[in-house]
């Protein structure tokens, strides 16, 4: 089965990266609600548009290297920054990679 590492681009420009160990083309992360909507008056919210891009794809990885490149790709666009993406894994710590990169 195919799985992806996907980056998901909301209107405001923060972003959201995830797994799909399905390659579903419907699938669009689980992201929290509540720090999304946050961040869209009720204006906002009424028409959107979202963009999913493909980071990374593989016929063949496990479940580890899943994981590894999901948060790889975290740290490295660092979609765990509160004021550039909605990851809250790992925890943001700063600028300093070398040391989320160990959790």
């Amino acid at each position: 089965m195919p799985s992806v590492i996907y980056r998901i681009t909301y209107p405001n420009g923060k972003i959201y990266v995830g797994q799909d160990r399905t390659n579903s083309i419907n699938y669009f992360g689980s992201a929290s609600d509540e720090l999304i909507a946050r961040d869209f008056t009720p204006e906002q919210r009424q028409s959107f548009t979202v963009t999913r891009d493909i980071l990374w794809y593989s016929e063949s990885a496990d479940r580890a290297e899943i994981n590894r490149k999901e948060v790889e790709f975290i740290l490295k666009l660092r979609a765990n920054d509160p004021a550039v993406g909605y990851n809250q894994y790992p925890a943001f710590r700063g600028n300093n990679l070398s040391a989320q990169a160990q959790q």
